[in-house]
């Protein structure tokens, strides 16, 4: 990471006692959130205050997502309508950070088309802000800094969004180069942070009431892979377990092909770790797979699936799905749904293929329309639908610990939170409980929740 005491201290001159205030905006994943949150440490350490209109605001960040074409499409709409407010307010300050300003292309088509945007920062640079903002302060008419570093900054704070559940990022970039991810081009490959940095950060949110901890990386089970020695995920999930305190520990995304017994030995044995996994398979069909570079088959899923419902039959699990991928055949599509039978999902998260250039997929010959791939999406969207119904009966009648996120959007005098096992659960109750772990009885459920009743543990 940069060094950037002499910038912060000469911008802290610079702007002596006026009070400014910035509009920071992430696009996308965890991860992203989490670099947004490193972003208003930083402007934090400058000075700022934070709002939410970006009318109000002195400085505007763009924290973008670069996973969808779509995704670019809609943060350069955004960008392009900023240039009435620079009109307006010359003096106002406009950066684009994140996943896209990673790829080179991108961070000069902002220079050469968006007059109006200041500077450009990458996924891994986010320390170079204060030097970057200088160079405007002091009359550059572009800055940039996409470089990517190989250490990370464990002195930078954060501006957390919630007072109760904090995401960690453990590693970073991703060695995978599944054919239709840009991942690995935007941030790199893994570099993971040393366990007593992250068990240091751990321990002092803990100390500070936060109640769920959400590990985070591309994949999170090639944890310690690049550190050498006896370092692993499942090594981190037991030392984060030791710590003291009533929190749980969740973590995403877990790659397939990496998710090992050892692994999920430890999800059962660490009374703190939720009894959750996210497994994304992408799809049903061993071809797809190959072709998407999974390097991994749906017997080996199916292999890890047997191996924690050996453990536990009743284990939640959720997934990554993905429909239309290049000439998707429809036996293609139907083992996909075979499988969703199979597994039984608590809840899928499901996209149609979206081609993404840069990418080896972008590619691939696809003969398959947009309208057959609207219909399987239903299809998908049904049976799941079915399943998760059905499945979700087994939680009727139990006693579910449920952390508590706010009121509920449609039942009125609701509040709603998620279990240990990331089901969501309804329940009347007074907004006093939010951000605190209740019991609840499950007395009803819904084909993407469950409800009850506090019990008088409470």
């Amino acid at each position: 990471m940069k060094e950037n005491t002499a910038a912060i201290n000469e911008i802290l001159r610079i702007f002596g006692d006026k009070p400014r205030t910035a509009y920071v905006r992430s696009f996308g994943c965890q991860l992203n959130v989490s670099d947004g949150e490193k972003i208003k440490g930083l402007l934090h350490e400058l000075g700022y205050t934070f709002t939410d209109s970006e009318n109000e605001a002195d400085l505007i960040i763009l924290n973008t997502c670069a996973v969808r074409e779509s995704a670019e499409d809609r943060v350069f709409g955004i960008v392009g309508s900023m240039k009435k407010l620079k009109e307006q307010r010359p003096s106002l300050m406009i950066g684009v950070a994140g996943c896209m300003t990673a790829q080179s292309h991108i961070a000069e088509k902002i220079k050469r088309s968006y007059p109006q945007v200041d500077f450009v920062l990458g996924t891994s640079a986010i320390s170079a802000l204060p030097e970057l903002m200088l160079e405007c302060l002091r009359g550059a008419r572009f800055s940039a800094d996409i470089s990517e570093y190989d250490d990370f900054s464990e002195e930078t704070i954060q501006i957390r969004e919630s007072t109760f559940k904090a995401s960690v990022p453990i590693m970073f970039g991703c060695n995978n180069f599944c054919t239709y991810c840009i991942v690995p081009y935007v941030r790199g490959r893994e570099r993971s942070r040393r366990m007593a940095d992250i068990v240091a950060e751990v321990e002092g949110l803990v100390r500070n009431g936060y109640k769920e901890i959400m590990l985070l990386g591309q994949n999170v089970n090639s944890y310690g892979n690049d550190l050498g020695g006896d370092v692993s995920f499942p090594k981190l999930l037991r030392s984060l377990n030791e710590i003291e305190g009533d929190f749980w520990i969740r973590f995403m995304s877990s790659h397939p092909k990496d998710a090992s017994r050892e692994l999920i030995d430890a999800i059962f044995e660490c009374d703190k770790v939720a009894k959750h996994l996210h497994l994304p398979v992408q799809s049903g069909s061993d071809d797809v797979l190959r072709r998407m570079n999974r390097r991994y088959t749906v017997e080996k899923y199916l292999e890890t699936v047997g191996y924690i419902r050996s453990r536990d039959p009743e284990f939640s699990l959720t997934t990554d799905l993905i429909v239309g991928f290049p000439n998707e055949t429809d036996e293609d599509f139907a083992a996909t749904l075979d499988l969703i039978k199979k597994v039984r999902y608590d809840n899928i998260y499901s996209f149609i293929y979206s081609k993404r250039s840069g990418t080896k997929a972008a590619d691939m010959e696809d003969n398959t329309s947009d309208e057959v791939k609207s219909r399987r999406m239903r299809e998908l969207l049904e049976t799941q639908r079915s399943v998760s119904t059905e499945w979700y009966k087994r939680f009727i009648g139990r006693k579910m610990r449920v952390l508590v996120d706010g009121e509920a959007k449609k039942r009125k005098g609701c509040l709603t939170g998620k279990s240990s096992e990331f089901i969501i659960v309804e329940f009347e109750g007074d907004n006093s409980l939010i951000g605190q772990f209740v019991e609840v009885e499950i007395i009803e459920t819904m084909n993407w929740a469950v409800a009850g009743r506090l019990t008088k543990e409470n």
